[in-house]
Formats: structure tokens, C-alpha cells, sequence
């Protein structure tokens, strides 16, 4: 997700606890689905790779019953790791060159940052990717219990102003999903270089069922060994703001 992103849309204003006819909850998703006119070659990467990059049956319409993603079909036996809100899908196609022994599923509702990616993932000719082009939330709820080995939040939509903060990924309304899917033991790895968001990540991440890696000073400030900075880091370090890099371990 991008830190610099437009006023939000909200796509919903029905109560908790109300559903679409589909069975769907209703889910209020703040943010932006397109962008910018999309070019031509991102228009047939849309057309002719997305589907079948899929992990599979996510959307409520299409998997009423939501029935768990068969990972094993997907990616052979790989361990299986996830980065919600991939932008325009450079650390995770990175990710994916370096380790070709996993699978990774990307979920990114941006279409403009997902026809990035694909145009990625055709020119690195990887094969360990899986794109859901919608909400992290739809995907969690398929993805199986203890079925993920690696997690990334990385610069993540901040919400600055007190009101917006509940629309913050690190809520509990995200991250007990998240706990769920994750393995015992599993890494989550966040980056942001918002100082409330750093806040809001210690205070919240932890009640989900996580304990904290990072030691708090320094060692939040250095990146992670097998880090490749994004464009979103790129322009914070530009303007002057600080990066910090959290892990945290399921339990």
C-alpha cells in the first residue's frame, strides 16, 4: 500500500454485523482502486496474466461457503509466505527471485500497483507468485489456520490524522486474522517511517498473539539483511523521514 495515496474512498457505510446478499460481511474499506490512466501494456498484463496468477477462489461471490485456498495445488508443498499491500510489487518480486523455494501471495485492492507487478513478474519470469487484486481481509479468511510462514507490512497506508487510525492495518480487525493464518513461529516483518504508526504497531501487534524481535533504538533502524527498499522508502528518505524496521514472531 502506498503512503501517499489520495483521499480514501469508503465503499461501505452499512453497521458491523450487516451482510451483502452474498453472504459477505460488510467491510469498510478506505483508499484508492485506480490511479492514474493505465497504459497500454498494463492493460494486457491485466488481460492476459492476472487470472492466472491467482491463488485461487477468494471472492465471496465466487466462494460463498469460503472454502480454505488449496496451497498445496498452488505451490507444490512450499512454504507459503504473504505481503499485504505490495505498491507496485518490487520487494515482493525480489523476494520471490531470492527464495524459489517458497510461494508468496501478494493481495493489493490498487489495480494501477498490481499491473505493475505483473509487468514484474513477466520480465523476472518468476513462477512462486500468486495475486489477489483485492482486500487482505477476503484473502485471510480462505487462507488456511497455521498455513503462512512469513508475513510483510510494508509502508503501509498511515492515516495520519487520530480519527483515521482504526483504518490502520494494525488493528485488531486485521491483525487476529492475520495471527490466524500465521504458523507458530512465523516472522511478520513491518516497515513504516511514521512514528505514530511505529506506536500504534508496538501497542497493537503484540495483543494479537505476537512477541516483539526488534529491540527498540538502533536496531529499528537498520533493514533487514534480504531488504530491497521500495520507492515508497525512497521518497520517505527524500523527504526527510526516518525508516523504521519491526519483527515480530507469531506465538
Amino acid at each position: 500500500m502506498s503512503d501517499d495515496q489520495t483521499p480514501s474512498v469508503k465503499l461501505s457505510d452499512k453497521q458491523a454485523g450487516d451482510s451483502h446478499e452474498s453472504g459477505a460481511p460488510w467491510r469498510n474499506f478506505y483508499g484508492r482502486f485506480k490511479g492514474k490512466t493505465l497504459k497500454p501494456n498494463q492493460k494486457v498484463y491485466l488481460d492476459q496474466d492476472l487470472a492466472a496468477l491467482s491463488p485461487g477462489a477468494v471472492g465471496w461471490e465466487e466462494n460463498p461457503n469460503r472454502t480454505n485456498l488449496d496451497l498445496q495445488a498452488l505451490f507444490g508443498g512450499r512454504d507459503v509466505w504473504l505481503e499485504v499491500g505490495f505498491g507496485g510489487g518490487e520487494h515482493l518480486v525480489h523476494q520471490a527471485i531470492a527464495n524459489p523455494d517458497v510461494g508468496i501471495i501478494g493481495a493489493e485492492p490498487f489495480i494501477n500497483g498490481v499491473a505493475t507487478l505483473l509487468g514484474k513478474i513477466r520480465h523476472s519470469k518468476c513462477d512462486n507468485i500468486a495475486v489477489h487484486p483485492g482486500d487482505a481481509r477476503d484473502l485471510m479468511d480462505v487462507l488456511p489456520e497455521a498455513s503462512i510462514s512469513r508475513a510483510f507490512l510494508l509502508y503501509p497506508d498511515p492515516w495520519p490524522k487520530n480519527r483515521h487510525h482504526r483504518r490502520r492495518f494494525v488493528t485488531q480487525e486485521h491483525l487476529l486474522p492475520l495471527a490466524q493464518v500465521l504458523k507458530p513461529g512465523a516472522i511478520f516483518r513491518v516497515a513504516t517511517d511514521i512514528p505514530d504508526y511505529v506506536r500504534q504497531t508496538l501497542v497493537e501487534v503484540p495483543k494479537a498473539g505476537f512477541e516483539r524481535l526488534t529491540v527498540e533504538g538502533e536496531d529499528w533502524h537498520h533493514p533487514w539483511s534480504d531488504w530491497l527498499s521500495t520507492r515508497y522508502e525512497i521518497k520517505a528518505l527524500r523527504e526527510g523521514r526516518t525508516p523504521h524496521y519491526l519483527t515480530f514472531k507469531r506465538l
